[in-house]
């Protein structure tokens, strides 16, 4: 691939950051106590979520993003009785091109996942209306807070 040139004929180095390509690498609903659990009267969902995000370099340019997201749902009216769990590994593709040594961690642990996450919201939603359950809409997160705690934390740890 050539470089591209400026109107100098110099080549062009201004940052370059965009999603390729999004993909789903891990999925699991599992509805365990079906068709009983759609029978209970009165319930109150509990939701518990947990998030991992991880990313790794797939040549010079390009950097994988992947979060990963455990949810599940009892029944808190039902003696904690199992609702739904879900599991899923939604990734994308993203170019990182010219980005500064000193702005890639932030791009990486904020730009990509947010961008990225309305897509795997959307598609844990629809996952759980094909599970026979309301819509779960995850609620937003704010990754610059996550990254910012994070990097405290590790601070701290070395003090």
């Amino acid at each position: 691939m050539a470089d591209e040139q400026n109107g100098n004929g110099a080549a062009d180095e201004s940052p370059v950051f965009r999603m390729q390509k999004m993909y789903i690498k891990d999925f699991s609903f599992e509805n365990p106590n079906a068709p009983a659990v759609f029978q209970a009267p009165n319930q109150e969902p509990k939701v518990e979520v947990n998030l991992k995000l991880n990313n790794r370099k797939l040549d010079d340019d390009h950097w994988e993003i992947a979060l990963q997201i455990m949810a599940k749902i009892v029944d808190k009216n039902n003696n904690d009785k199992t609702m739904f769990i879900m599991e899923i590994e939604h990734a994308a593709a993203f170019l990182m091109k010219n980005i500064p040594e000193e702005h890639q961690e932030m791009v990486l642990g904020v730009d990509c996942p947010t961008l990225l996450f309305p897509f795997t919201r959307q598609i844990v939603s629809q996952m759980s209306v094909d599970g026979g359950f309301i819509p779960f809409l995850m609620e937003p997160i704010n990754f610059m807070a996550l990254y910012q705690n994070s990097k405290q934390e590790a601070a701290q740890q070395q003090n």
